[in-house]
């Protein structure tokens, strides 16, 4: 594949994460870096479904996870060779080949074996044995093809036959003699400008009469070997010369290695590691899904660069990133998120700003790039701000996300109020999910006091359908909290119409004990006046997170913001 340079956001990605990535992604390929390419870690929320159905933009790529493949890691393309090659065609490829291996494949260009020099060795053996009469499965096309012989007279050119090599030098008689011996439908017979010995061969009705050093028969020779039916051919070559070609003749199948396994381009480097160390050759084909070959995976490849880079957007923890991150280069970070424990091997470009939306960094960027924004791309971003910062009524709104909404808006044509109105109207669909599906929308994962916790918001513009569901809402939280080894569980849902929220909430007895917000049921509690995750709640949480881990914390009501 070629190198590719992933802009991606968050797992269970929002409006703005996928947004974001989407004009970056756009803005990266105006400046030059074709390889870009947008991507989400996530299937796209109600919300984001809609805003960019809305105005018409394609959502990002879908890449569940990074973990290290073999596509990520292969060379450029390796060559194949058909199996009905000759062997001598085959192996003057191979010596051209870096990893000295050849796929040999059927005529779809589907995986048969691998020619490798110890599979070719071995199987060379059993036609040169001195002890042994060599048997070489070919045909006259592979015999002109091989030979670069000159063709007089040719029947059945594609044939495949079990031909038994004859070299002429007896003595006449001893020749006929010896001729006799052999399965004649089968004989190809090596001669020189011996006519009585052309002759005999001829009568005899053998499968073809090679003559060397580009000698010619007669014409009555020649007409009596098509009455006869025998392929007569004129080498370019002496005696053995061609008895050898004539062996390297054969077709390569007959000399390729079965037993080796194959990849596929999504399998794990883990996975090609173990074929590579079972392949005599340390080298595997690479096959599609329809078993044909597109590459070859070697022993050195395992430690090439991969061919993926990472442009992370709307977070920059590796717990929030897609899974196997890790393994590649993160080129560069846009964010508006707290900094957390992210270290890499190369300087970056860290871009944090105290704002309310990615989306806002990514349109200040195409201002300071002096590039101008399509106006569907201008589009999702304002659909980013306003998701993002609650239509500018979130605490975390800045006057920065202010003047970017309203550049936005001036391009577009758009109203910030109505559209504000129409996206959290189209959020509020998420309340229709299952339970189970509702909880992981734009969830976000954060470890403190040592311990990993869950906390997920949603939008909607009433809470009374959340509130008919609540018990199996509650029940979907303790199930994910179970499941996953988290001491919280959580879920916001913001209510955009009266600017409050529902906790939604599944914790450790000692956490539990330390919240004093008013209790609308078991587990439930309202948060008046919150519309923000990372500035409104999660300091909080961290705080009472911090409290209930200390001794007799769990009985001490702490002093819980209002």
């Amino acid at each position: 594949m070629q190198r590719t340079v992933y802009i991606i956001g968050h797992k269970n990605p929002d409006t703005d994460s996928i947004a974001a990535a989407t004009a970056y992604a756009h803005l990266k390929q105006t400046l030059g870096m074709s390889e870009a390419l947008a991507a989400r870690a996530g299937a796209a929320n109600p919300q984001t479904e809609y805003v960019f159905n809305r105005f018409g933009v394609e959502l990002p790529v879908f890449v569940p996870d990074l973990v290290p493949r073999v596509e990520y890691y292969l060379s450029d393309e390796a060559p194949t060779v058909s199996g009905d090659t000759p062997l001598w065609e085959a192996l003057a490829l191979m010596g051209q080949v870096e990893r000295k291996v050849l796929p040999i494949v059927d005529g779809q260009g589907r995986y048969q074996s691998m020619l490798h020099y110890s599979a070719f060795a071995e199987n060379i053996l059993t036609k040169i044995n001195p002890h042994k009469k060599a048997v070489v499965p070919t045909s006259i096309s592979h015999l002109i093809s091989t030979i670069k012989a000159q063709p007089i007279v040719v029947h059945d050119r594609g044939t495949l036959f079990k031909a038994r090599i004859v070299v002429a030098a007896l003595e006449t008689q001893s020749f006929a003699e010896h001729l006799n011996a052999e399965p004649i439908e089968n004989t190809v017979v090596i001669v020189g400008d011996r006519e009585d010995v052309q002759r005999i061969a001829i009568e005899a009705g053998v499968r073809a009469v090679i003559v060397i050093n580009g000698n010619m028969i007669p014409k009555e020779l020649r007409e009596l070997a098509d009455e006869k039916r025998v392929s007569v051919l004129v080498s370019p070559y002496d005696t053995s010369s061609t008895a050898l070609l004539v062996i390297y003749s054969t077709p390569v199948w007959t000399m390729g290695d079965a037993s080796i396994a194959t990849v596929r381009l999504r399998d794990s480097l883990k996975n090609a590691r173990a074929a590579i160390s079972a392949s005599p050759s340390r080298s595997v084909a690479v096959v599609d899904d329809e078993g044909r070959v597109v590459n070859v995976f070697a022993e050195g490849d395992l430690i090439n660069e991969p061919k993926i880079d990472v442009i992370l957007v709307d977070h920059n923890e590796l717990s929030l990133a897609v899974e196997g991150v890790e393994n590649y280069c993160i080129l560069e970070v846009i964010d508006h998120h707290r900094i957390g424990p992210l270290t890499t091997k190369y300087p970056i470009t860290f871009l944090n700003r105290v704002v309310g939306a990615t989306c806002t960094i990514v349109a200040n960027m195409y201002r300071e790039s002096r590039v101008a924004i399509p106006k569907p791309i201008a589009s999702i971003l304002l659909c980013g701000i306003l998701s993002d910062t609650l239509t500018l009524k979130s605490v975390t709104t800045t006057e920065i996300d202010r003047e970017a909404a309203e550049y936005l808006s001036n391009i577009t044509d758009l109203d910030i109020e109505a559209l504000g109105r129409d996206i959290m109207g189209s959020a509020s669909a998420a309340t229709r999910l299952p339970a189970e599906e509702m909880i992981k929308l734009d969830l976000k994962e954060y470890e403190a006091s040592g311990e990993k916790i869950t906390v997920s918001q949603i939008e909607v513009t009433c809470h009374d359908e959340l509130m008919e569901r609540q018990e199996t809402i509650l029940s979907a939280l303790k199930s994910y909290r179970e499941t996953k080894g988290l001491y919280l569980c959580a879920l916001i849902a913001t209510d955009v119409t009266k600017l409050t929220s529902l906790l939604f909430l599944d914790a450790d007895k000692t956490f539990l004990a330390q919240i004093t917000y008013p209790k609308v049921s078991p587990g439930i509690y309202t948060l008046k006046d919150l519309l923000s995750r990372k500035k409104q709640l999660m300091p909080t949480l961290f705080e009472l997170m911090k409290k209930a881990k200390e001794p007799q914390g769990g009985h001490d009501s702490g002093g819980m913001l209002p």
